[in-house]
């Protein structure tokens, strides 16, 4: 019943005047402090997905030519900002949830509503802009370290020339997919501080609450993340 509100309230804020040092505070929590996180987990994530395409390949038309082209492609159109949000939704988003939620049962919201300060304008709206920038910048760096991993360890693993792996990019990936990968940052990370303000402002009391609030915060992000995932890249479909 809360939920429909709790968006409108979210929206409105948004384009209220923005509190700049919050923002600020929070786009140096979500960017430079997920940023070692998030690089190297999906630096792996490339090495993985560069290997084992080239198993497979090797295993159904005994060559792995293709293997940089196609790794590129997964890379830059659903690896790099899919994963790199999803690690902002569990680092980032349950930080919120549970900062919010404990604020919450320490009256903290109220005493905010006393002082008549709009908790929307105050907590969400500075978060959801930093999210969804911080978002989008981690996006593309997660795409261009995962591509440079893949470069990496085709020339160790595979044995490919950088020629070779620079030649079947080339062939399979596009700027616009750098571009169309920070619009899927962008979205993906304004999801996250919504979903925790929510969970926080409207959970149970108590700690049971705040844990509750936390948990249920990093679900609904991930299932958020990987429906908007299908949605963008369906819409991105047409103009590839």
């Amino acid at each position: 019943m809360n939920l429909p509100k709790h968006l409108a309230r979210v929206f409105l804020s948004l384009f209220q005047k923005l509190h700049l040092g919050e923002f600020f505070r929070q786009l140096e929590f979500i960017g430079w402090r997920s940023l070692p996180t998030v690089l190297f987990c999906v630096s792996f994530a490339a090495m993985v997905t560069i290997l084992e395409s080239a198993f497979h390949m090797k295993m159904l038309i005994q060559n792995d030519a293709l293997v940089p082209g196609f790794a590129a492609l997964l890379i830059l159109r659903e690896l790099g900002a899919v994963i790199a949000c999803l690690l902002l939704a569990s680092r980032v988003g349950a930080g919120y949830a549970a900062e919010i939620a404990s604020m919450r049962v320490t009256e903290q919201l109220d005493a905010l509503k006393l002082l008549g300060i709009d908790r929307y304008w105050y907590l969400v709206a500075p978060r959801t802009w930093a999210c969804a920038l911080g978002g989008a910048l981690l996006s593309v760096l997660a795409c261009l370290v995962c591509l440079y991993a893949a470069f990496i360890i085709s020339q160790v693993q595979l044995g490919q020339s950088s020629a070779s792996f620079l030649a079947g990019m080339h062939a399979f990936v596009h700027f616009q997919d750098i571009f169309l990968a920070a619009i899927k940052g962008f979205c993906f990370g304004a999801t996250i501080p919504v979903i925790a303000s929510y969970y926080g402002f409207f959970g149970a009391d108590g700690a049971e609450g705040v844990g509750q609030a936390t948990t249920k915060s990093v679900v609904a992000s991930s299932v958020t993340i990987i429906i908007i995932d299908f949605v963008l890249t369906w819409i991105f479909s047409h103009f590839y």
